[in-house]
C-alpha cells in the first residue's frame, strides 16, 4: 500500500456524485482533504454499511474538512444500480473498471491472487490538501472501518 509522505498517484475516473454520472480527478481537489475508501464491491452488506455510515457522518467530515471518495473495481452501471438502490450518496463513488484495477493497484490495494482475487482490499488512504499521504489503513473484506479511527487522523492533520 502506499505509504505516508508518498504523493498520491493521481487518476481520472468515472463517478457517480449526487447520482450523476462525472468524471473524478485526482489533480482537480487539491485544497481537501480526501478520504480514498477502497471497497471489495457493491452489493455487500459491509459495503452498504460503511458508506451509508459516511453519508450519515458528512456533515461531520465535511466539518473535518474533508471529502470521502469510495473507489471500487465494479463496473459504473453496476454502481450506479447500487447507489440508486441505498443512496443517494453527496459524494463520488468512483468505478475503478477499466482497465481493471489500474487505480487500486497504484494504491497498493488490488488482490491480485486467492479468493477476491480482482477485487480491491478495504482500505482507507487519506491525501492532504497538497495532494500527498497523510494516513493508511487495511481493514479485511468484512470490517467496517472505524469512523472514529477516521476522524481521529482527520484531526491530526489539522493539527499538523
Amino acid at each position: 500500500m502506499v505509504r505516508v509522505g508518498d504523493k498520491a498517484p493521481g487518476f481520472d475516473l468515472p463517478a457517480l456524485i449526487g447520482g450523476v454520472r462525472q468524471r473524478f480527478r485526482l489533480e482537480e481537489q487539491r485544497g481537501t482533504n480526501l478520504v480514498l475508501a477502497f471497497y471489495p464491491s457493491n452489493w455487500e452488506p459491509v459495503s452498504t454499511a460503511q458508506f451509508t455510515e459516511y453519508q450519515v457522518e458528512r456533515e461531520r467530515l465535511q466539518a473535518s474538512d474533508a471529502e470521502v471518495v469510495g473507489i471500487s473495481v465494479d463496473s459504473i452501471m453496476n454502481t450506479t444500480a447500487w447507489e440508486r438502490e441505498i443512496g443517494p450518496f453527496d459524494f463520488p463513488l468512483c468505478s475503478d473498471f477499466w482497465p481493471h484495477g489500474e487505480v487500486c493497484r497504484h494504491y497498493g490495494v488490488l488482490r491480485s491472487e486467492g479468493p477476491g482475487s480482482g477485487a480491491s482490499e478495504r482500505a482507507i488512504a487519506i491525501v492532504d490538501k497538497g495532494g500527498n499521504i497523510a494516513f493508511t489503513s487495511e481493514y479485511g473484506v468484512s470490517k467496517v472501518p472505524d469512523i472514529e479511527e477516521l476522524f481521529e487522523s482527520l484531526r491530526a492533520l489539522r493539527a499538523a
